[in-house]
């Protein structure tokens, strides 16, 4: 789909309402990780750049529509004005006389940030009396909250009905992103999906069937696959009742022409902590009392072969238990491959999803891959094919 970016608004002097995602982790009363914050920068000197007044929209927490003082967004004050570098102001409501105020007092080159959007009941309801009084405060409407797209609330999808609207820059990154790895990718194209359960990626694998050659399936998923062709699994992590499914998928991916990629060899043990005692054996050989917690050398090398004959790498989820040594060795090579071809310049690849950027994270490969997506539930719908409303309302 077609949307507008900051280059196509006029924004000398205008008042740019400008919804980022700075949900970030605190403790102590202090930001522990800026990356959300880091991220939404470029956006913002961009509105500044070009004359006009960026004031920032945003949720934090889950308040429930009820004001909790300490889901107030004033906790990132000091880590925004750090990473913009210059002071950021702050109105302790989003919408009414308040935020009318220091808007008013807002002088050029200066950044506000409006108090948490979900202090208000009307915020989630996306009901347009509320996303009214928030464009009553703003010229145009940028949005830079890909990880909130998949809400339809009022700051994501009604004020985008209500004023011009365009994508910010961060938003503008990860569309692109995802369009040129999904959209009309280079082929082949091969999707890593792994995690813990077939049962919350269905529409995930329905979806990428249809637009991937290649399937890499790892993680607990990978033992329901492996159980599903009567091989057992022991006391691994298996959804044996999602036998009849795993099948019905492994038709649909062979119709399709579609190959899904097995582990052909686990590293398995008796125990889930780090550094337990464990062994490696054929995939259809793990031991009765002992569990599958990752993907064995030869997957591996199978793995890196097949992105060594890709052009498109999109990665969703984990090969093992990658929070504990050392079943994080097939996460960590299969990675560190795949940023090796990218910076090789020989493939694209675009990563996303909670788990996958942690694991990403701890193999120190995530700067090295061609797309990095820190919006979790976004990015999973987005790869299921769901239409996302603070998406679909840009266009």
């Amino acid at each position: 789909m077609a949307w507008k970016t900051l280059d196509d608004m006029a924004l000398d002097g205008a008042r740019v309402l400008t919804r980022v995602d700075i949900n970030v982790p605190v403790e102590d009363g202090k930001v522990t990780d800026a990356t959300r914050i880091e991220r939404i920068v470029p956006t913002i000197r961009s509105i500044l750049a070009a004359g006009g007044k960026p004031i920032l929209l945003a949720h934090f927490g889950r308040p429930k529509g009820k004001v909790v003082p300490e889901m107030s967004l004033e906790i990132t004050r000091d880590a925004l004005s750090k990473a913009i570098g210059s002071p950021v102001r702050f109105a302790d409501d989003c919408v009414g006389d308040v935020a009318e105020a220091a808007i008013a007092d807002l002088e050029a080159g200066e950044v506000l940030l409006l108090e948490n959007t979900r202090f208000h009941p009307c915020e989630e309801k996306n009901m347009l009396d509320f996303a009214a009084q928030l464009a009553a405060l703003g010229d145009v409407f940028c949005n830079d909250a890909f990880s909130a797209a998949h809400r339809a609330h009022a700051s994501t999808e009604g004020i985008a009905r209500l004023l011009p609207s365009c994508a910010g820059r961060l938003m503008q990154a990860e569309l692109s992103a995802l369009e040129t790895a999904l959209g009309n990718p280079a082929r082949p194209v091969t999707a890593v999906v792994g995690g813990a359960k077939v049962s919350t990626k269905l529409d995930l694998l329905g979806n990428l069937i249809d637009k991937v050659d290649r399937m890499v399936i790892g993680g607990g998923m990978a033992n329901t696959f492996l159980a599903a062709q009567g091989i057992d699994v022991g006391k691994s992590l298996c959804e044996h009742d999602l036998a009849d499914i795993a099948l019905k998928i492994m038709e649909e991916a062979k119709a399709k022409s579609c190959e899904l990629v097995l582990p052909v060899d686990v590293v398995v043990a008796r125990e889930f902590k780090a550094n337990a005692a464990s062994d490696v054996v054929a995939a259809d050989a793990c031991p009765a009392d002992a569990m599958i917690l990752d993907a064995g050398p030869a997957s591996v090398a199978r793995i890196a072969e097949v992105f060594e004959t890709s052009k498109t790498l999109v990665w969703n989820g984990p090969l093992g238990a990658f929070e504990i040594p050392p079943f994080d060795m097939a996460t960590n090579a299969a990675a560190s491959k795949a940023a090796e071809l990218t910076e090789a310049g020989k493939l694209l690849s675009v990563a996303g999803g909670g788990d996958t950027v942690a694991a990403l994270n701890v193999s120190g490969t995530a700067e090295r891959f061609t797309y990095v997506s820190t919006a979790g539930g976004a990015f999973l719908e987005w790869l299921e094919g769901k239409t996302l409303p603070g998406i679909a309302a840009l266009g």
